[in-house]
């Protein structure tokens, strides 16, 4: 069957379609011994011999999907050119090469799914299934009516507004306050922006919610598989089959 080689490598737990673009337009996958740089390219899964930095992708039966409570410090990478410590450097035990579904910054805490499912994290991550996430955000100040509201109405951050935030005061103490926010948009540090934007800036940020997961029962820098229910739970909100059927997935061999 022909299919984008961008979806092909996502399937493959290779990346994230963003991410298996830029490697297709960097020349780091070749097909049949080819480069190819041209994106919307096709392959045919069951003939072509795709490879991504000269290692094989292959079909496996098994997809894996992870919870990872991630502390602050590391960043949301496989690999790090800086050296710095990464989400994969916490996946003690962990065979299978899995990829992070969106990202949290260095400066940041709190849940990661991390899957080799490339159509499911593609799903999670389009803006069309909204999928909310929650944070909660310690700040240097305490907001008022005025700013909350803005937030709950969109406030423009590099010159475009933001979707409606569902926004709350948790407590006010000592200069700082703690506000829980949810979202449904993944622009790159989108909370820490929204709150500054009023005038509050970040000091801490945690992700306590994605998609229905929470990190109830799970310390910094530990992870679990989804439980059945979960994973569930994951593929209807993003609008595919009831059943909760894990199909056949592929996933990227060799050392990463």
């Amino acid at each position: 069957m022909l299919v984008r080689l961008n979806k092909f490598l996502a399937t493959a737990g290779v990346a994230s379609r963003r991410e298996a673009d830029r490697m297709i337009q960097a020349g780091r996958v070749r097909v049949n011994g080819r480069a190819v740089t041209e994106l919307g390219t096709k392959v045919d899964d069951g003939r072509d011999r795709v490879e991504a930095d000269g290692r094989p992708v292959k079909h496996e039966a098994r997809s894996i999907y992870i919870l990872l409570h991630k502390p602050e410090g590391y960043v949301t990478t496989l690999k790090d050119p800086e050296g710095r410590p990464t989400v994969r450097d916490l996946l003690a035990g962990l065979q299978t090469r899995v990829f992070p579904v969106g990202r949290l910054d260095v400066s940041s805490s709190g849940l990661l799914l991390l899957t080799n499912d490339g159509e499911l994290a593609y799903r999670l991550l389009h803006p069309r299934f909204e999928v909310q996430k929650t944070y909660v955000a310690v700040v240097l100040g305490e907001p008022d009516d005025a700013a909350l509201d803005a937030l709950r109405r969109g406030v423009f951050v590099e010159g475009k507004k933001t979707a409606p935030a569902r926004v709350q005061m948790i407590r006010r103490a000592g200069g700082k306050s703690v506000v829980e926010l949810d979202i449904h948009e993944g622009r790159k540090r989108e909370v820490r922006k929204m709150l500054e934007a009023v005038g509050y800036p970040v000091v801490e940020l945690t992700r306590t919610r994605f998609a229905g997961l929470t990190l109830k029962g799970l310390g910094p820098g530990k992870w679990r598989e989804l439980r059945p229910d979960e994973l569930r739970g994951l593929r209807r909100l993003a609008g595919l089959e009831k059943s909760g059927r894990v199909e056949a997935r592929s996933r990227f061999l060799g050392k990463s």
